[in-house]
């Protein structure tokens, strides 16, 4: 079974490996490095449109290049206005080959106002946390949420779950696609 992801982060790569391998046997997984065509750092519902834009162009470049995936994937950093705090989180939305899409979320993770400011000024949270960190590329690595944890949980680890509650209607089908 083929997945395409809509990028070549290795965290999201690695992420949609663990994840569709809870569910299926001999997956082959490939990343893509495809346009999100929202900010560099998606507020609120842009986080889902930049996950369903990554998808929907991996649909395109399958039909293109004929690589017969079974799923396309794109997973979204961005961060949300919640109670009023803003946190942290992966939007992620799944799509088919027949077409049918799905959406999950990971773990949302409050931001200190520090970074926040600075996001809604339209800095990206990986180059925020890079200056942070002190250290290069972390969004391909532990990310913000390694750093927040103390090294208790990374970008990966956030992701996997949001990818679990994205494939749920594929594991119910019936019950989410017939209509």
């Amino acid at each position: 079974m083929k997945i395409l992801v809509g990028s070549k982060n290795p965290v999201k790569i690695k992420a949609v490996e663990e994840a569709f391998s809870l569910y299926f046997e001999n997956i082959e997984v490939k990343g893509i490095e495809v346009n999100s065509s929202v900010p560099d750092q998606p507020i609120n519902g842009e986080t889902f449109e930049g996950a369903k834009n990554r998808a929907k162009e991996l649909v395109k470049i399958d039909k293109e290049k004929n690589l017969g995936a079974h799923f396309y994937v794109g997973v979204e950093g961005g961060i949300q206005e919640t109670y009023g705090k803003w946190f942290a989180f992966g939007g992620m939305c799944i799509i088919d080959k027949n077409g049918r899409t799905s959406f999950g979320t990971s773990a949302h993770f409050e931001l200190p106002e520090c970074v926040t400011k600075r996001l809604l000024k339209g800095e990206e949270l990986g180059f925020v946390m890079d200056e942070i960190m002190k250290e290069e590329n972390t969004k391909q690595k532990g990310g913000a949420i390694a750093f927040f944890t103390n090294g208790k949980m990374d970008r990966k680890e956030l992701y996997i779950p949001g990818l679990i509650s994205a494939l749920v209607p594929f594991q119910h089908e019936k019950m989410y696609f017939n209509k």
